[in-house]
């Protein structure tokens, strides 16, 4: 029998996913899953209370003609209904993680004010064990924090896959912690962490129900994200849910257990040191390679880069400023505009840029400078098979100017010869760059 699930202001596109809104009709225990977004909740207040004196967004249910009243009874109305999805039907609740918003805080005499946030419809659980006790949501903090360094934990959890798939396109705009800074370990799946720890993505039991708070995507397709979540729901329903081994456990030893323990500590470590080698690895093999993004990226954060590294190997002092590349030998100064297009050709603007950044060097008294011009046409072709890679306007405009058209691959293979020479000193090439005027042709490129 397939699952019932219900998405709550959650864009997920699946035909076994019904749609509804938060303040909508449908009951979230008549599902089996509930995927909620709580981004809108607070939404229905902030558009009708404003803001206080103080900053707080405040209202009065004597006031406001049964406003207050309504929002407490949904709230109250989809706590009792998330209680018993996940503790009398033993059901699944995902929650995109956010955090709690904008508040309303409902005062009437000297009864003690209500405060309404976005979690304010979850229901309350409290895990103890012998030394600590996580009480979730009182004791959770929603940290705002954005960003999308996400670092995934080892979790025995189905919901893993999920992560896993979507790492690249996690936004997260905040982090979970707790007040009393509970081990969270203990009682719960740490799912993902950013790099400095926080925690991202979490799985609490709720007796055989479980809430797993998820961090946004962004650049998903509601299509393929819940497709995703449709087969990872599939697997969770079957499993059961996470329960923290007990510190006393070890003190009932089964045959067989303790070497098994040893192989897996073995295996953990062996683990450990191959992962640490396979980094130190693809640092070098990244270090080794870097001059190869010259060929085929594009933009100010991979292709001039790349570039820049080119002219250092060549013995260029470098200082990139702008987008603008200054550089600096004994053979000579100049400025390097570096362009890479989808195009097959490097229009006007490259120059016109080029020309300016020049002139403003000698009106800030830096001299007149070389001007190099970088280009990088067609870049999804072989560098051999690229055509010219500058329009007729550009050329006449260098040759003019006596400023030199470089294409990335003739900077490549510069860069190449350098690296093969047993010598270190570059100075010819370096010459050849700076008193070239128009197309540079000085590397066989066969």
């Amino acid at each position: 029998m397939e699952n019932l699930s219900l998405s709550i202001d959650w864009k997920l596109n699946h035909p076994s996913i019904q749609h509804e809104g938060f303040f909508g009709r449908f009951s979230f225990s008549a599902y089996d899953v509930v995927l909620i977004d709580p981004l809108e909740i607070t939404r229905r207040w902030t558009h009708e209370v404003g803001v206080s004196s103080d900053g707080v967004r405040r209202i009065d249910p004597q006031r406001d003609r049964g406003f207050s009243k309504t929002l407490s009874a949904w709230m109250s109305k989809r706590r009792a209904e998330t209680e018993d999805l996940l503790k009398a039907a033993g059901g699944i609740l995902i929650c995109r993680l956010r955090t709690r918003g904008e508040s309303l805080e409902i005062t009437s005499g000297s009864t003690p004010p209500e405060h309404l946030d976005r979690y304010s419809w979850l229901p309350s659980i409290s895990l103890i064990d012998r030394h600590h006790q996580l009480v979730f949501p009182s004791n959770g903090r929603f940290v705002p924090r954005r960003g999308r360094d996400i670092v995934i934990e080892e979790s025995s959890s189905p919901f893993s896959e999920y992560i896993e798939q979507f790492k690249d396109f996690f936004v997260y705009d905040a982090v979970y912690q707790d007040l009393l800074s509970t081990p969270i370990d203990r009682f719960a799946q740490v799912l993902a962490r950013n790099k400095v720890g926080d925690v991202v993505a979490l799985e609490i039991p709720f007796d055989e129900g479980r809430l797993i708070l998820v961090p946004p995507t962004e650049g998903v397709s509601p299509s393929q994200e819940a497709s995703v979540l449709h087969a990872v729901i599939d697997q969770m329903v079957d499993r059961p849910a996470f329960a923290a081994l007990p510190d006393w456990l070890p003190g009932y030893p089964l045959p067989g257990e303790d070497e098994l323990r040893d192989e897996l500590t073995r295996l953990d470590e062996r683990q450990t040191a191959i992962a640490e080698k396979l980094a130190e690895l693809r640092a070098n093999w990244d270090e080794k390679t870097r001059h190869k993004h010259m060929l085929y990226a594009k933009g100010r954060f991979s292709f001039l880069p790349a570039v820049a590294d080119g002219f250092r190997e060549l013995g260029f002092d470098v200082e990139t400023v702008d987008g603008t590349l200054t550089l600096r030998s004994q053979e000579g100064d100049a400025l390097v505009v570096a362009v890479a297009v989808d195009g097959a050709k490097v229009e006007l603007p490259a120059y016109r840029h080029l020309l300016h950044s020049i002139d403003q060097a000698v009106t800030d008294g830096d001299g007149r400078m070389k001007g190099i011009l970088v280009v990088s046409g067609s870049r999804e072709l072989d560098p051999k098979r690229r055509a010219t890679q500058f329009s007729e306007g550009v050329l006449r405009g260098c040759a003019d100017q006596g400023y030199c058209i470089l294409s990335s691959f003739h900077l490549f293979k510069l860069v190449q010869a350098a690296l093969v020479s047993k010598s270190k000193d570059h100075a010819k090439a370096r010459r050849r760059l700076i008193e070239c005027d128009g197309e540079f042709r000085g590397v066989e490129t066969k």
